[in-house]
């Protein structure tokens, strides 16, 4: 069997260099759209909830936010419970994007996807789902799941 990840990490890039081409007159890149879509959805994220949801350490989490707060696209703030936490907020550029940003998303999936039956469709998404939580599992120490 090939490999999976072969295709999960070609299929990631491949749609990171989509991003890029339909969001560089906008001027955010393929890599930042994640942040714009998360900032927008849950306006006050903490920075590090945003770490552990999209699975990127922190310090591109910061550089990537630092980036988009020198171009006006977020506003990061000091968490009233834990002044060493910052919260993050979208600003009005960000909401103003953010239904393009989705339209991308939801173009390149409906690209991927039409030429598969509604039941492939569902059962495919299904199984990457599994696939995922797979993965999370296997973020434990070492590679062990819980249990083992």
């Amino acid at each position: 069997m090939a490999s999976l990840m072969r295709y999960i990490n070609r299929t990631s890039r491949c749609f990171t260099l989509y991003r890029n081409n339909c969001l560089e007159n906008r001027g955010i890149n393929g890599y930042q759209h994640l942040y714009v879509i998360r900032i927008c959805q849950r306006p006050g994220i903490l920075q590090d909830e945003l770490v552990r949801e999209i699975y990127v350490n922190k310090s591109s989490v910061a550089r990537q936010l630092s980036l988009l707060e020198q171009n006006g696209w977020i506003r990061r703030e000091p968490c009233e419970e834990d002044r060493r936490q910052l919260r993050v907020y979208p600003t009005e550029k960000a909401m103003e994007i953010f239904p393009e940003v989705l339209e991308v998303r939801t173009r390149w999936n409906q690209a991927l996807l039409e030429e598969f039956s509604p039941e492939e469709q569902q059962q495919l998404c299904a199984m990457l789902e599994r696939v995922e939580k797979k993965a999370e599992r296997l973020l434990q120490p070492c590679g062990k799941e819980d249990g083992e």
